[in-house]
């Protein structure tokens, strides 16, 4: 008879413990024969002896351009990525899809009973290069702290013998947002081999060459890959996790769809000494709107069922929200304003509901190109945040009510003639072309439960549990589509100027960060 294998055991444990409970979750299982701080010394005392070439592969990485739309230079980073995962003995190939391809790879281990599989996306946004300071976005640097603090850059250290200092940081586009991930991952995976620790469970991973660009193809993927892409739970490695340093685990994230406001006023921009009183002002119009849609004072939406479809926190989630730590660095002072625009005096409370966000506004010309005209369009870029169980058109077509009550013709494109003359009032309503539902795994689970526990053991401490993260990131394809449990866990320092210029690392960081993934890989 087959000896089974210790984890595999408390697999059977966990999944008899959902039967009898009633739950039809997958699990994933606990401990293996080393504890958990073995498998934490052994990452730390490996990284000790290869922290030059840990980063030598991650800014031989960083250097590829990884703008989504620039397909020649996505390719050329799949490819790299395929090289460094088959030199570590995994079997990869290309999911090609009309845009940037994904890379799968699988390691099996014999005896395995059970499958991890990891996700990261390897794009990153794009940059202007006139906004980053002393290097161009993918050229990267080390600097000897943050550039707001006045740090300076450093000489990058390729020596063996050359000291690292943890607090130094690497800015490049994409050092934080998402290749850190992945190099903490390949650097687990070969300390684990180092330190005769292999993973006990096969181990899937999958990168996203176009996360950055709305996930078009994800939901494509797992529908043609759902045998491949299977497993008992997905680690989703991406995100800053809290400031306090301690190891972060969030079980959700908001969907989120865009949309495009367009208002008209004349058919072209008009002198407003002969004009202005008369001839109606589309940015005027477009600002009373958007004005209608949040209460100043409660900083609520105002758009009629907004809020309908939100499934209220667990118990076990307003719990975890209770129990996560303030950080100065958070706290509206630190960040430049008085006080919360709205009700919610805590951010980790405030993005558990769907937000209409402004995240743009553009109408005739301003600064030095200011002109005495009355303009002829105003633009609101908006972009909408959901929330379990929000779906994005239903959000969308709540938008649009709201618009029409407020006494507005609502079109599709642009308007002709007969119905300039038949609407004193339009307004263009055209929705992204990308976006996704929210997901979220609830963190009663077994499985969540489980994880939580060896990051408690591993490291001596309480880890800090989100029921939600506030960003968007398609969980939604391995929740609602695969029905996999999902987890994801960040790593990055929650300063590291994310989607912005200057995008940095924290050494420290991307050294936890290779501890917090050897002990995932040994679930």
């Amino acid at each position: 008879m087959k000896k089974s294998h210790p984890r595999t055991l408390a697999l059977r444990c966990l999944l008899a413990t959902s039967l009898i409970t009633g739950s039809t979750s997958a699990t994933a299982v606990i401990p293996q024969q080393s504890t958990e701080t073995d498998i934490v010394a052994s990452a730390r005392s490996y990284r000790e002896a290869n922290e030059h070439r840990i980063l030598g592969e991650f800014l031989e990485f960083l250097r590829i351009p990884n703008v989504a739309a620039d397909l020649p230079n996505i390719r050329i980073n799949a490819e790299w990525l395929m090289r460094a995962m088959e030199a570590r003995g995994i079997k990869t190939q290309l999911l090609e899809t009309n845009g940037s391809p994904y890379v799968f790879g699988e390691l099996n281990v014999p005896g395995a009973e059970q499958t991890l599989l990891f996700y990261c996306h390897y794009d990153g946004q794009p940059a202007d290069p006139t906004r980053w300071v002393g290097h161009r976005p993918w050229q990267p640097v080390f600097r000897n702290g943050r550039l707001e603090d006045g740090a300076e850059i450093v000489p990058i250290p390729t020596e063996s013998g050359v000291p690292i200092d943890p607090e130094w940081r690497i800015y490049a586009r994409s050092a934080s947002d998402d290749r850190s991930p992945i190099i903490m991952l390949f650097a687990a995976l070969d300390a684990l081999r180092a330190g005769a620790l292999e993973p006990t469970s096969n181990i899937k991973f999958l990168f996203e060459g176009d996360e950055e660009a709305g996930s078009p193809n994800m939901s494509l993927i797992a529908d043609q890959h759902a045998a491949a892409l299977a497993a008992d739970i997905v680690f989703f490695a991406d995100g800053p996790k809290h400031p306090s340093g301690r190891p972060t685990l969030t079980f959700g994230a908001r969907g989120i769809t865009t949309v495009q406001l367009t208002v008209y006023g004349p058919t072209q921009p008009l002198h407003s000494g002969h004009y202005g009183n008369w001839a109606p002002n589309p940015a005027m119009r477009l600002a009373q709107l958007l004005a209608t849609m949040k209460d100043p004072d409660s900083g609520r939406v105002m758009v009629e069922g907004w809020y309908d479809d939100r499934v209220p926190l667990s118990e076990t989630e307003v719990a975890a929200i209770a129990n996560i730590p303030d950080d100065p660095t958070q706290s509206p002072e630190a960040l430049g304003f008085a006080r919360p625009e709205g009700e919610w005096e805590r951010r980790v409370e405030a993005i558990t509901y769907p937000s209409l966000n402004v995240r743009g506004i553009s109408s005739a010309w301003v600064g030095d190109e200011t002109r005495t005209i009355v303009p002829d369009t105003a633009i609101a870029e908006l972009d909408l945040r959901l929330v379990h169980d929000i779906h994005p058109s239903s959000q969308v077509e709540r938008l649009v009510a709201h618009i029409q009550q407020q006494g507005f013709h609502v079109i599709g494109e642009d308007p002709d003639a007969s119905t300039r003359a038949a609407h004193p009032m339009l307004a263009k309503v055209t929705q992204g072309e990308f976006g996704y539902p929210s997901a979220r795994t609830s963190m009663d689970l077994p499985v969540s439960k489980a994880v939580l526990g060896r990051l408690r053991e591993a490291f001596g401490t309480e880890p800090v549990a989100l029921p939600t993260t506030g960003g968007s990131v398609p969980l939604y394809a391995f929740t609602d589509m695969l029905g996999l449990p999902t987890i994801l866990v960040p790593t990055v320092n929650h300063d590291n100027n994310q989607h912005s210029p200057n995008e940095n690392l924290k050494i420290l960081n991307l050294w936890k960060g290779i501890e917090i993934m050897a002990v995932l890989l040994t679930l």
